[in-house]
C-alpha cells in the first residue's frame, strides 16, 4: 500500500495538468488553426495556450503544496528552495507536451479530436512528464522513480485515467468517456 501512495504522490503534479487544462482550456490552439502537409490539423482544437498555462499552473500548485506537506506525511519530497521548480516543472510541462506530442501523431494518422488511440492517450503525458523530468533533474528521477515504482504507475495510470475521463464526460467537460 505504501508503494501505491508514494507512486500516486510522485505523480500527482503529472496527473492533475490534463483536468485543468479540460476544465479551464479553450480559446487559441496552440496550431493556430494552421494544418500540417498531410492536409491534417497540426494538433487541433483542443490543444490551446489556455489549457497548457492552466495544466502547467495546476501541477505547479499542487506539486508545491504536496512538497509542502511530505516532511510531515514521511513521504517524498520534490526538493527544496528553488531546486523544487525543475522537478515539478518538470512533471506538470511534461505531461502537458506528452499530451501535445501524441496530438500531433494521431492527427498525422488521421485521428480527428477525442479519436480513441489504446495505451498512447493513457500513458502519453506520462512519459512526457518522465522524460522532461529526467532532463531537468536526473539524479531527483531515479532516486524516487525506481522500478518498482515505474512498474506501478504503468499499471495505475489507465485505470486511474479512464474513471477520471468517466467522471470528466458526466460532468460535461470531456465530450467523450476514454
Amino acid at each position: 500500500m505504501n508503494l501505491l501512495i508514494t507512486a500516486f504522490w510522485l505523480m500527482l503534479p503529472a496527473y492533475l495538468p490534463n483536468n485543468c487544462a479540460v476544465l479551464f482550456g479553450g480559446g487559441t490552439p496552440l496550431d493556430f488553426g494552421r494544418s500540417f502537409h498531410d492536409g491534417n490539423r497540426m494538433l487541433g482544437d483542443g490543444k490551446t495556450f489556455r489549457g497548457t498555462i492552466a495544466g502547467t499552473l495546476g501541477g505547479l500548485i499542487i506539486g508545491l503544496l504536496l512538497n509542502g506537506l511530505a516532511p510531515n506525511l514521511g513521504l517524498p519530497s520534490f526538493g527544496s528552495g528553488i531546486s523544487q521548480l525543475p522537478i515539478i516543472f518538470g512533471l506538470s510541462f511534461g505531461a502537458m507536451l506528452g499530451d501535445i506530442v501524441a496530438a500531433f501523431f494521431k492527427r498525422r494518422m488521421g485521428l480527428k479530436r477525442g479519436a480513441q488511440l489504446f495505451i498512447i492517450d493513457q500513458l502519453d503525458f506520462v512519459i512526457g512528464s518522465w522524460i522532461l523530468t529526467m532532463i531537468l533533474a536526473p539524479e531527483w528521477f531515479w532516486q524516487n522513480f525506481t522500478p518498482p515504482i515505474i512498474v506501478l504507475v504503468l499499471v495505475i495510470t489507465p485505470i486511474l485515467h479512464r474513471a477520471m475521463n468517466i467522471i470528466g464526460y458526466r460532468m460535461g467537460s470531456k465530450r467523450e468517456p476514454w
